[in-house]
């Protein structure tokens, strides 16, 4: 098949989950013997850097759309040439991700492309957004629900909404993980002086719905040698950023965007990984700091839970002396941590695996 993605913003990086997961598609659909493009927003990276300016990666095509980069209307100016481009190329199936570029699902539906759509979360409900950016997204969910041959959503709570909502079926397919190769602390110690189970680590994009406000805010309660460490990006929320440098104490890291070796790094040899979000889609950090074997700290919302099962220690959402009180308890207890790490990373990538998710993602795209 010859297939079209759009939605990421530059799938040779790590900005977000989207981006991950466009990359794992594309590149072992291609190695199955399949042709992809991928059309990526012609704006600069997160973390402030030149991107990578190839045209092809691992056999994948890369194409740059033009893109309005301001807050808002980034995506959507993208979204409308990436689907044009995709209209009226010589493709199979159009594969869309994420709700707001899903607005444009009519376009490769007038040259009879067959267009399947990911909802990587319901991304109205995102407090970056202001009116009419969410007014914007959730028209995407409804052109998505309306024109979408086919919907795959990655948790059962998106299927259910989706149901109950729209009356819609979706196809719950999940992400994956890779089984890592675990690293020492070189580089990060070098930059931060960060030492094997030396810190807490948060991973993901700097968003107040990340539960990043507790997070900080539990840990000046916190009685530990140990640092807390976050590492991400903003998303169009550096008031919130500097915000949370306000806030938090001196034991606490913001390393900023980070990806390669110093990632790969930082997931090796964190002490307990804690992602206290109020609201996610499938989130892949989760998954990954679980296959590096750490000790994970979530929040009880459905998107989490059904990701960790019993393998994880979870506190209820927005409660920061619950999040406080637990973090305390497994800095106290390194028996009970160890008892986390054991086990977590052969049971997290027998659970979500890539090739799992290509081989359903092409029977879905033929069906």
């Amino acid at each position: 098949m010859n297939i079209a993605m759009f939605g990421q913003k530059h799938v040779l990086s790590r900005e977000g989950g989207v981006e991950i997961v466009v990359n794992e598609l594309a590149t072992r659909m291609v190695a199955r013997g399949h042709a992809v493009t991928c059309f990526d927003r012609r704006t600069r990276h997160v973390a402030g850097s030149e991107l990578d300016k190839r045209v092809e990666y691992k056999g994948v095509k890369i194409k740059s759309v033009w893109t309005l980069d301001k807050k808002g209307l980034a995506a959507m100016t993208s979204s409308f040439a990436a689907a044009w481009k995709a209209a009226w190329g010589k493709y199979d199936v159009v594969h869309i991700h994420a709700e707001g570029p899903a607005a444009m699902c009519w376009l490769p539906r007038l040259t009879q492309k067959r267009v399947v759509v990911t909802i990587h979360g319901l991304d109205w409900q995102r407090a970056k957004w202001g009116g009419f950016a969410t007014k914007y997204i959730k028209y995407g969910e409804k052109q998505a629900v309306k024109r979408a041959h086919e919907i795959i959503v990655l948790s059962r709570s998106v299927q259910d909404y989706f149901k109950s909502v729209y009356d819609r079926d979706t196809v719950f397919i999940p992400n994956g993980v890779n089984y890592p190769e675990l690293l020492s602390a070189n580089e990060i110690n070098k930059l931060w002086g960060l030492e094997k189970d030396g810190y807490v680590l948060f991973l993901g994009r700097i968003v107040p719905e990340k539960g990043l406000r507790y997070l900080v805010e539990a840990w000046k309660s916190i009685h530990t040698d140990k640092k807390l460490v976050i590492t991400g990006g903003s998303s169009d929320t550096e008031e919130f950023m500097n915000e949370l440098k306000s806030l938090a104490g001196e034991n606490v890291v913001f390393t900023g965007f980070q990806q390669g070796k110093v990632l790969e790094e930082l997931f090796s040899n964190a002490y307990i990984y804690t992602l206290p979000s109020d609201l996610e889609g499938m989130p892949l950090s989760l998954l990954e700091a679980m296959s590096y074997g750490n000790c994970c700290v979530v929040s009880d919302i459905p998107e989490c839970t059904e990701v960790v099962e019993d393998k994880a220690v979870v506190f209820p959402k927005g409660n920061t002396e619950a999040l406080t009180n637990t973090l305390q308890h497994l800095l106290d207890s390194p028996q009970t941590v160890r008892r986390y790490k054991d086990g977590a990373a052969d049971f997290i990538t027998r659970k979500y695996n890539w090739d799992d998710v290509v081989e359903k993602t092409l029977e879905l795209y033929k069906t």
